[in-house]
């Protein structure tokens, strides 16, 4: 299973340690992902996802899982954010 957030798509990002004789070798730093659930308002689901921390203060930030996702655009959500995104707005057109 690769280490990247289901709803921002952040990944793997590659970097140098460097020692104090300032040798460098490649290093990766790793997302902090979680695995979480997270509840649609419009769908009325809970949806398991693993979301970075960052993204998660994101969804708590803007009000829920909903707000979020209609207010972030699709090209900086990741594959399974997007269907969700698109569930959520067949779920308000058809209440609508």
């Amino acid at each position: 299973m690769s280490r990247v957030c289901e709803l921002t798509g952040k990944g793997r990002q590659v970097g140098n340690n460097v020692s104090h004789a300032n040798n460098k070798t490649k290093r990766t730093f790793l997302p902090n992902l979680q695995n979480v659930t997270l509840i649609s308002d419009s769908l009325g689901k809970s949806v398991k996802l693993r979301v970075s921390t960052h993204g998660l203060r994101s969804v708590e930030h803007v009000g829920g899982l909903d707000n979020w996702l209609t207010k972030t655009s699709e090209d900086k959500l990741g594959p399974t954010a997007r269907k969700l995104k698109r569930e959520i707005k067949k779920a308000g057109q058809a209440a609508a």
